[in-house]
Order: structure tokens, then C-alpha cells, then sequence
């Protein structure tokens, strides 16, 4: 009994799960691998798992040689043989955290990770990072395609991951392939006006809300999905702007709640700024929750209908690192661009050309961020001669890069000290590991703030400015407007 079973474990060595359309019901299929069997049974000695991994792991990233490439490439197809059961299994499971809503399954997922048919053999190049393929004449010539499944092993350190599991590690750079991230992105709230995004707001968004935000949810439920109701019933399906009519009801509602907002117009801002919390929600945290409550234990537990392999290690990891992200993320946002425009402006004052206008450069942010005036509008408002003028002391593309690249420094910083402090890396960290966090880093605060900011930027003069960013530039605004010059 436990021959086979050692067996079935090795044979993961050798059999490569992979794409496969013409079974109708699931889409993929099981093939063996005759090369990376044979090597397993010619190489490898010892029976036990974990061992007949660290061989072929340290194999697969041997040094560099001549002598050694082939069977480098032949441990790292066991291993990518081996990779592609959990890379399977997340996309199935990302399918199910969908489970409600059937707009696709895993087989659209499969393409984008599921990539390695098991019939090339590939290695590294001495950067460990460039793939490289040997054809059938072992001549080594770069390949014409990643295959994401060497990248999980490229990425992959034993030591550095400080007890991660090549199979958890392989679902954690499944889910975060930015191919698939991107493709799951367009059934988030991405494609939703505001409006609409605003109507289906459930419990669940509420939680995240203020008590005051929340009261300005259901004024809009109240009055906006009480007439959207009537006019579905009539057919109409697109989600308009609320009428000043209806802004006028909220308004009412809110001050029968003891919500003090003036205006339509004050009130529109108020909605939108929800809006850009409810676009953040994570698209992971969107969906049905994994954990139910148990009445008789009192705690809460996996959901039953979710395949077992749904709560693992590498889950739990990735939401406390989502979570401590999320808390410094805002703060950090704000420090940077108090530390940025602190540090334009006394740069302007240092200027003999430019001095003049320093005390000017709060204002024109106020003009740009509040009033989404061009640089050709703000010329004349702060007395410059030419839009040229304007676009080298007010710059917005710069002042957004520098904040960018302090953000993610800064970031950097918190995380590899989080990261020393649960044992998952050193101080100084290695080269790799430093890259690959970067990366994420990098990744993370861009879909959080920096992309949609630079598009925002790039919008010309339809620009609207609500993105977090551009919130965050106007907070800072109202906190230094002691030391600005009102606007006329």
C-alpha cells in the first residue's frame, strides 16, 4: 500500500497536467512525460518526496554549464510536471470564488497559466531569469515563449520563502499572474458606471463604509433604487445620473438624519468619493465570502462547497499581507505627497527664475485637483507667461512619479521589516527576493492609486478628477490652505 502510494506521489514528477479543448467536460487532461520519467527513475535514488524535490530543485538551478544544462532541463521539467497540478487546482478555485455570478469558468482561466505542454526542455540563462530552450539538436536558443510554469520554479527559494511549499507557492503566483489579474478585473466592479455601482451596493460594502457614508448610501438607495425599480419594471436598463430632483430628496432624507450636506453639488462629491472606496474593494474580497459561521462552535469555517484545497497556507499568508498593505498604504500616500510638494516648493523658493512663484504652488494644485483646470487655464490665474511656464513649475506627470517612486520605496521599507519580523526573509534581503517583492510592490500600489491617476492626467480637458490620488492631493490641500492663496 505504501509502495503505490509513494508511487502516485512521484508520478507527479511525470505527469503534466495541460490544456486540452477537446475534452468537452473539463478542458484539460493528464499526459505522462517519458523524459522526465525516465529521469526520475535513472537520477533519482531516495523514494520520499521532499527529497526527490530538493534534487531536482537544486539540479534545476545547478550553475551554468555545458555539462550540466541537459539534465538541468530535465529537473526542471519533472518540476514543471509537477507545478502544474496547483496551478490546475487555483484556477479552479478563483472560478469558484465566482461561483454566483457564472460568467466564466476556470477553462477561460487555463490559457493564462496553463501554458507548458511538457514537450520542451528548457533552462535558464545564467541571469536566472531568461528562459531558454534546447531543441532537438541540444542546441540552447532563447525560447519563444514564457512558460509560466518555469516561471513559478524561477521565482521559487525554499530557504526565502522560510517553509512555503513549492505547491503554495505555485498557487500564489497563480493568482497573481497580471494576465489573469487583468482578465478577472473586467468581472469586478471595473466595468460598472457609478451610478450602477452605487444601486447594487450590499451589505457587505456597507461594513467597509463610515456611519455618515453609510446614511449617504441609504439616501441614495431610498430615493435612486427606489425610482430605478419603477423604471426596470418599464424597461429601461442603463443606470443615469440622479436628477437634481432626486439629489434634492437625498438631501432632505439626510438631513432628517442628522447628515449635514448643503448642496447637490456637495453631495455628488460625497457619492463619488464612495465610489473610489467601493472600485477599491479588492476583487477577491467581492466575491462570496470563503468562511461561514458556525453556530455550534462559534467560529467561522471553511465553506463546505469550495474543493479542499480552497484554505491553505499561502491563502492565509496572502490576506494578512493584503491586509497590512491596505493599512499603510493610505499613510503612506498622504506622507509622500506632503513630502514631494514640501520639496517642489522649496525648490521653486531656491530658484532665482522661479521664486516668485513658490507661494503659488499650492494654488495651482488647488486649480489643477479641485477645479480640473488645464495648465493653458491656469497660466493667466497665477500671472505665468506661456504654458510652458506652467507645465515646468506646476509639472502634475512629475510630482505623480515622484510620489510614485517614494510610495513604493517607502512600502518596500514596512514590508521587508513585516517581512524580517514573521522570519520570511533577512536583513539585507537577497538580490532575488528583493526584485521579486519589488515587483509586487510596484504591481499593487499601481492598481491601487498610480494607474488610474495617470490616466486621470492623461484625460485632457474631460478630466474629472476623483481618483484616490487626486482625493489624497486635495486632502493635503485643505490642510495647508492656511498657507494658500484662496482662489478668486
Amino acid at each position: 500500500m505504501n509502495g503505490r502510494v509513494i508511487m502516485n506521489t512521484l508520478s507527479r514528477y511525470w505527469k503534466i497536467w495541460r490544456i486540452n479543448p477537446a475534452a468537452e467536460n473539463l478542458g484539460y487532461k493528464q499526459i505522462p512525460v517519458t523524459v522526465a520519467q525516465d529521469f526520475v527513475n535513472n537520477q533519482i535514488d531516495d523514494v520520499t518526496n521532499n527529497q526527490t524535490q530538493n534534487v531536482l530543485l537544486s539540479c534545476f538551478h545547478a550553475e551554468y554549464s555545458e555539462m550540466n544544462k541537459l539534465n538541468s532541463a530535465r529537473a526542471g521539467l519533472c518540476l514543471r510536471c509537477y507545478v502544474s497540478e496547483p496551478i490546475l487546482k487555483q484556477c479552479k478555485k478563483i472560478a469558484s470564488l465566482f461561483s454566483g455570478e457564472k460568467q466564466f469558468t476556470y477553462r477561460d482561466l487555463l490559457p493564462f497559466v496553463l501554458n507548458d505542454d511538457g514537450q520542451k526542455l528548457i533552462v535558464l540563462d545564467q541571469d536566472g531569469k531568461t528562459q531558454l530552450m534546447i531543441d532537438d539538436n541540444y542546441q540552447i536558443k532563447p525560447s519563444s515563449y514564457k512558460l509560466f510554469s518555469v516561471t513559478v520554479l524561477q521565482t521559487f527559494n525554499a530557504e526565502l520563502q522560510s517553509g512555503m511549499s513549492l505547491d503554495n507557492w505555485a498557487y500564489l503566483q497563480t493568482k497573481q499572474n497580471p494576465e489573469l489579474k487583468k482578465f478577472l478585473s473586467e468581472f469586478g466592479f471595473q466595468h460598472l458606471s457609478d451610478w450602477a455601482l452605487l444601486n447594487r451596493t450590499g451589505i457587505k460594502q456597507l461594513e467597509r463604509l463610515s456611519i455618515q457614508e453609510c446614511y449617504i448610501i441609504k439616501a441614495f438607495h431610498a430615493v435612486y433604487r427606489r425610482d430605478r425599480q419603477q423604471k426596470q419594471i418599464k424597461g429601461a436598463k442603463k443606470c443615469p445620473e440622479p436628477t437634481n430632483a432626486q439629489l434634492q430628496e437625498m438631501l432632505n432624507y439626510l438631513q432628517q438624519h442628522q447628515v449635514l450636506i448643503n448642496t447637490p453639488v456637495q453631495l455628488i462629491k460625497e457619492l463619488q468619493q464612495i465610489v473610489q472606496q467601493l472600485r477599491k474593494y479588492d476583487i477577491w474580497s467581492s466575491r462570496e465570502s470563503l468562511d461561514i459561521y458556525d453556530s455550534e462552535s462559534g467560529n467561522y469555517v471553511p465553506r463546505p462547497d469550495l474543493p479542499s484545497s480552497s484554505v491553505d497556507l499561502v491563502a492565509v499568508e496572502e490576506q494578512e499581507f493584503l491586509q497590512f498593505l491596505k493599512q499603510h498604504l493610505d499613510t503612506t500616500l498622504t506622507q509622500t505627497i506632503k513630502q514631494e510638494v514640501e520639496a517642489n516648493i522649496d525648490k521653486l523658493q531656491k530658484s532665482k527664475k522661479y521664486a516668485p512663484f513658490a507661494q503659488k504652488y499650492i494654488q495651482g494644485l488647488e486649480l489643477y485637483y479641485y477645479k480640473a483646470m488645464s495648465l493653458k487655464e491656469i497660466t493667466p490665474k497665477l500671472g505665468m507667461t506661456s504654458w510652458d511656464q506652467a507645465r515646468r513649475i506646476l509639472n502634475p506627470g512629475e510630482l505623480l512619479s515622484k510620489v510614485r517612486a517614494k510610495t513604493v520605496e517607502q512600502m518596500l521599507e514596512s514590508v521587508l521589516k513585516k517581512a524580517a519580523e514573521t522570519g520570511l526573509t533577512k536583513i539585507p534581503p537577497e538580490a532575488n527576493y528583493l526584485i521579486a517583492l519589488t515587483e509586487q510592490i510596484e504591481f499593487y500600489v499601481d492598481g491601487e492609486i498610480f494607474q488610474e491617476a495617470a490616466e486621470e492626467i492623461r484625460s485632457g480637458k474631460n478630466r474629472n478628477m476623483t481618483s484616490v490620488y487626486a482625493q489624497a492631493i486635495r486632502c493635503y490641500i485643505q490642510e495647508s490652505s492656511s498657507n494658500c492663496l484662496s482662489i478668486g
